[in-house]
C-alpha cells in the first residue's frame, strides 16, 4: 500500500484583486506558506509520494523568491514529488520549471507527451502543458498493462468534452485502466470518483482566492494498492471565503441574526453577508463598524425589499403614488433587481422630506 498526497492549483502569486493592497500582499505571503504546510503534512503522514497536478503558480510571471520558497519546501519533503505543469504555469524553456534548480526529490514533467516513471511499488504516468491551451486529451493513448502493479497518473486537465484545457471524458478515464488518476484544474474538490476500475479526483485548490472558491480548501491523502484506493480530504487553508445570507425581516435583531448565522471563530473569514427580507433599509455603515473587527475581511450587501404594505400607497392621487406605480412595475418585472429596490427607497425618502422610507 502506498501513501500518497495529491494537491493542485495553488496559484501562488495570485493578485487577490478583491482585497485592499495591504491585505493582498499579506495573502500572497500566506499563500507561500502552503508549500511548508504541505511538507509538514507529508512528514506527518509518512507519505511515499506527493503528486502535484498543475497550476502551482498563477502565471509565468512569478516572483523568484516565491519559486525559491516553493523549491525549498518541496525539497524538505522526505519522498519523491512529481509536478505536472498546468495551463497557468505551463512548461517552457523560459519557465521557472526550466530555469530554477529544483531539489533532487522533485521531478517535473516537461513534455506534452505522456512520460512513464517506474517507482518502487508502482508505475507513474504524467505529462505537462507546454502552452496555455491544449485540446488534446492528456490520457490520449494510455492503456496500462494488467501486470499486477499499482498504476498512477498525475495530469492537468478538465473532465468534460469541448474545452481547450486538456479535455477528458469518463470513457477516457475508464479506458486507461489506471488505479488512480490525480487531476488538477478544477478548483472545487470532487471527492473520490470512479470510472471503470479507475479511481480519480480533483483535490480542489488548497487556498481560496475569491468568492467563487468557498469553504474549506486543502489536499487529498490517499492510501492506494492495485484495485483499491481510499481518500481523505485534509484542510490546508489559512483562511476561508464564505457567503452567508441573513433574513432581517422587520423585528429581527440584525447583529444577532448575522452572528448566529456564522461560526463562532470568524477571525480567519473573508466573508460576504447578504441581507434579505422586508423592512427598513439597514444601516450598512453602522453594521460594518460593529462587525468588521470580528472578521479578516467583511462585505455587507443590502438585498432587502420594501414592505409589501408600502406598495398600497401607489393608489394615492399624488406624486408619491405616481412614483410608486412606476417603481412597482419595474420591481414586479425584475423582482431580483436590487437597484430598483434602492431607487424606490431613495425616491420615497426624497419625496417625503428625507425621512427613511
Amino acid at each position: 500500500m502506498l501513501k500518497i498526497i495529491h494537491g493542485a492549483d495553488f496559484h501562488l502569486d495570485s493578485p487577490f484583486a478583491g482585497l485592499d493592497p495591504e491585505r493582498a500582499v499579506q495573502r500572497r505571503g500566506e499563500q507561500r506558506e502552503l508549500a511548508d504546510r504541505l511538507a509538514g503534512l507529508a512528514r506527518e503522514k509518512q507519505a511515499d509520494l506527493v503528486l502535484l497536478a498543475g497550476d502551482l503558480l498563477d502565471s509565468e510571471r512569478v516572483f523568484r523568491e516565491t519559486a525559491q520558497a516553493l523549491a525549498l519546501a518541496l525539497g524538505a519533503i522526505p519522498c519523491p514529488v512529481f509536478i505536472a505543469p498546468g495551463n497557468h504555469d505551463f512548461y517552457s524553456r523560459r519557465s521557472i520549471w526550466a530555469t530554477l534548480d529544483w531539489p533532487e526529490n522533485v521531478h517535473i514533467f516537461t513534455s506534452g507527451a505522456l512520460e512513464q516513471v517506474d517507482l518502487p511499488g508502482c508505475t507513474l504516468w504524467g505529462r505537462a502543458f507546454t502552452d496555455a491551451h491544449s485540446d488534446i486529451c492528456p490520457l490520449d493513448g494510455l492503456t496500462v498493462p494488467e501486470d499486477g502493479k499499482l498504476h498512477l497518473a498525475c495530469l492537468h486537465g478538465c473532465v468534460g468534452a469541448g474545452n481547450s484545457y486538456g479535455p477528458i471524458t469518463p470513457a477516457d478515464i475508464a479506458a486507461s485502466g489506471l488505479d488512480y488518476l490525480a487531476l488538477g484544474h478544477v478548483h472545487q474538490g470532487s471527492g473520490l470518483q470512479k470510472e471503470g476500475r479507475t479511481y480519480w479526483a480533483y483535490p480542489g485548490c488548497p487556498e481560496g482566492r475569491g468568492f467563487d472558491e468557498l469553504g474549506e480548501k486543502g489536499v487529498l491523502y490517499l492510501e492506494a494498492e492495485p484495485g483499491r484506493v481510499n481518500a481523505q480530504f485534509i484542510p490546508l487553508a489559512r483562511r476561508r471565503y464564505e457567503i452567508v445570507t441573513v433574513d432581517i425581516t422587520l423585528g429581527v435583531d440584525i447583529l444577532s441574526a448575522i452572528r448566529s448565522a456564522l461560526p463562532q471563530d470568524r477571525s480567519g473569514l473573508i466573508c460576504r453577508v447578504i441581507l434579505t427580507g422586508e423592512g427598513k433599509a439597514p444601516d450598512l455603515s453602522a453594521l460594518e463598524r460593529a462587525l468588521s473587527p470580528e472578521f479578516y475581511s467583511l462585505t455587507l450587501l443590502d438585498r432587502t425589499r420594501l414592505p409589501q404594505n408600502l406598495w398600497a400607497r401607489q393608489e394615492e392621487d399624488a406624486l408619491t403614488g405616481l412614483f410608486l406605480r412606476a417603481m412597482w412595475e419595474k420591481c414586479r418585472a425584475e423582482p431580483d433587481n436590487a437597484v430598483y429596490q434602492l431607487a424606490a427607497r431613495y425616491g420615497l425618502a426624497a419625496l417625503e422630506g428625507g425621512e427613511e422610507a
